[in-house]
């Protein structure tokens, strides 16, 4: 193994035997092979991947890809049913919570054990305790049993002991998910320092402003199959037309994906059949959740992401300028009518909006039968990643009169390096437009 690779996995296949009921197992045993009450599920199918010193390598993929299988078997928790991995230098891990802690332990005795597995004395655990201690900020806690720690707790601990075994490759599987937002930027802050350092960096992450800030190279699995490898920004953006597709998109595009073979590819160096690039419409993007949560007195069709010159787009470039558009098609007369829209992320949490439901300077009078189009412009200072686009239509006397939830999907690419970010500032216009129908 050449000492500037400190991971290779070559046809690396992992599989488990399922059984249906527990007793199922034992029967099989007991029947020396004859009879099979198992099936097999096979989490990685002949994956190949080889990680450079000092190098910071992102994976994604959705909920059961094989992120966390993969991580596992390069860590040695797992051994491979097929294929071989070889690693170069002390491995600290960072994986679902509770490996590698006893939780009838206290939480300073787990931090002895683990770097005696990670190879440490005990005259240098006693050297590191304290930045352990300080690193973590669990206080009194420290000297009760793991197992009364809250999920937070653990992964305070947990990391803390990781980066203080100075390993030569640190290994991250999203658990830095469940830390607050101080003890996060924490952490980014130490594996920064632990790059600068030499050490190699192997992380899992659904965010993708994580994944190419912090990452040299990205990797994106799906169905236990390395399906691309190449730049964070090109892995990312394919990862999220895959998420947004619908399910005979997706399979079309992971068959293309597979049918590729696309090579390794290092920073600096753009991924084969990456994306177009720029601010543009993508087919492929739709939003899956879209739902009428209220229709009273009103029917809004047509809502679409333009630019300022009436392109339609769903894939923007930060910093840009953009226009939501959409019609109304209204029932009833009313002489209060506003609109409300707000931008969210995949959780759900509402990071812009605005609201005329407070101001009656721009709200208009409307009668049975008008046809309006409303306009919505916005700065999209976003960071990269999707969003979804919630519309509402409503009155003062009347309340909500029509409401589309996740009406568009889009997503935001990473063009500028240095672009700032900030909440979306929001500007709006009314046309009023009337046409009997």
């Amino acid at each position: 193994m050449s000492s500037d690779v400190a991971i290779r996995v070559e046809g690396l296949t992992k599989s488990f035997r399922l059984f249906e009921r527990p007793e199922h197992r034992l029967l099989e045993l007991m029947s020396f092979g004859r009879v099979q009450r198992h099936r097999t599920f096979t989490a990685l199918k002949d994956v190949s991947l080889e990680i450079r010193r000092g190098e910071t390598v992102g994976i994604v993929g959705r909920n059961g890809c094989g992120k966390s299988t993969l991580l596992q078997v390069i860590c040695g928790i797992l051994q491979p049913t097929a294929g071989t991995v070889t690693t170069h230098g002390r491995i600290a891990a960072l994986l679902e919570l509770g490996a590698g802690f006893d939780g009838n332990f206290t939480g300073r005795e787990n931090v002895y054990l683990n770097g005696a597995i990670h190879g440490c004395t005990r005259a240098e655990m006693d050297e590191r305790f304290e930045a352990i201690a300080a690193f973590a900020d669990i206080g009194e806690f420290l000297d009760r049993p793991v197992k009364t720690y809250s999920s937070g707790m653990f992964v305070r601990l947990a990391f803390a002991t990781a980066v203080n075994v100075d390993p030569d490759i640190l290994v991250v599987d999203e658990a830095l998910a469940v830390g607050d937002e101080a003890f996060q930027r924490k952490c980014f802050a130490r594996i920064e320092q632990i790059k600068e350092r030499g050490a190699t960096v192997l992380f899992v992450s659904h965010a993708a402003q994580t994944i190419i800030q912090l990452c040299d190279r990205a990797v994106l699995m799906a169905g236990g199959e390395k399906l691309m490898e190449g730049t964070p920004k090109a892995v990312v953006t394919t990862y999220q037309q895959l998420n947004a597709a619908r399910p005979d998109q997706a399979a079309h595009l992971r068959s293309g994906l597979t049918r590729a073979q696309v090579k390794p590819k290092h920073q600096g160096q753009e991924t084969e059949g990456a994306t177009e690039t720029g601010d543009h419409f993508d087919p492929t993007i739709e939003s899956q959740s879209r739902t009428v949560t209220a229709s009273s007195g009103v029917q809004i069709t047509d809502v679409q992401l333009q630019t300022l010159d009436g392109r339609q787009v769903n894939r923007l470039v930060a910093g840009r300028r953009y226009l939501v558009t959409f019609t109304a098609q209204f029932t009833i007369d009313s002489d209060d009518v506003g609109i409300a829209m707000s931008i969210r992320t995949p959780n759900g949490t509402a990071i812009a909006g605005v609201s005329t439901q407070k101001s009656a300077v721009i709200r208009i009078s409307i009668k049975a039968a008008d046809y309006n189009i409303f306009n919505i412009e916005f700065d999209a200072r976003l960071a990269p990643g999707s969003y979804f686009i919630n519309v509402t239509v409503n009155s003062a006397s009347l309340g909500t009169m029509g409401r589309i939830t996740d009406a568009l999907m889009f997503i935001i690419n990473h063009e500028e390096d240095d672009m700032l970010i900030a909440p979306a500032d929001l500007h709006f216009r009314l046309n009023n437009e009337r046409a009997n129908r």
